[in-house]
């Protein structure tokens, strides 16, 4: 899979368009061809067949903001599912490595929606065959948005982390939620105080597992909301702790671990 979100000078060619109206972005040139041939090489991809679906609000609430959910209706088929917002300035906005015996039957995140788009969910299952879902959200603005946080304040509680439990609607799962502390800067935002833009501040990389075994890891960009967090369940192995390491791009690495639960 191509890692199309680290070529800065596709951030540089869609910079001068971050304002743009949502009725220009309408009509727009489809950039979905060759964003299938940059991210997953041109391969043929079966659409709309139930392997992944996508959950995603038809108009944003917040740009900055967006749910978007990953559903695998047969878990055990999924390799990856690549979450792609077709006019951001890096569409690819997160890929998920899905554990072979993790048992994901869905993941939720938030990210950032520039402009009105569509939003592909693509799963490769481990057959080697892409599967794919779309959904059109009306969202504009996400990526310059100003940051929530204070800046300050965000790089003190840098890498802080969260995990929660909760009960799974599904027999022998259990679902959990990870939060990380994190601006994610865009490399779009202004400071308001200076008027200059803030440097690209993100993670980019995040591994889950229970004891030993990885439940997932994600591959991210600036299209990630700021303090990004991913709700999921998973098929518990009898490990005792649930730990994380995450990594942003001026290369820090942050860690947590906790126990989970024995209740499925």
């Amino acid at each position: 899979m191509s890692k199309c979100f680290r070529a800065s000078g596709l951030l540089a060619a869609f910079f001068a368009a971050t304002l743009a109206s949502p009725a220009r972005a309408e009509t727009a040139p489809d950039p979905w061809p060759g964003l299938v041939t940059d991210i997953f090489q041109g391969r043929a991809m079966a659409e709309r067949d139930g392997v992944i679906a996508l959950e995603a609000p038809v108009r944003a609430e917040d740009a900055a903001i967006v749910p978007m959910t990953l559903r695998f209706p047969e878990p055990a088929r999924v390799k990856t599912a690549t979450l792609v917002i077709d006019q951001n300035p890096m569409p690819m906005a997160a890929a998920f490595t899905v554990g072979e015996k993790a048992g994901v039957s869905f993941i939720s995140t938030r990210v950032r929606v520039n402009s009105y788009t569509n939003v592909h969910a693509v799963a490769e299952t481990r057959d080697g065959k892409l599967h794919s879902e779309v959904k059109f959200v009306k969202a504009a603005g996400g990526c310059s948005a100003p940051a929530v946080k204070d800046q300050d304040e965000a790089n003190a509680n840098l890498g802080k982390m969260k995990y929660r439990e909760f009960r799974s609607a599904e027999a022998g799962r259990r679902e959990a939620q990870i939060m990380i502390r994190h601006p994610n800067n865009s490399g779009l935002q202004m400071d308001q105080m200076t008027h200059l833009y803030i440097p690209a501040h993100y993670i980019d990389r995040v591994e889950v597992r229970q004891g030993d075994e990885l439940v997932f890891s994600m591959e991210g960009g600036i299209s990630l909301s700021e303090d990004p967090n991913f709700r999921f369940t998973y098929a518990p192995n009898g490990a005792k702790t649930m730990s994380v390491v995450a990594h942003d791009n001026k290369g820090n690495e942050f860690k947590a671990e906790w126990p989970v639960s024995d209740a499925s």
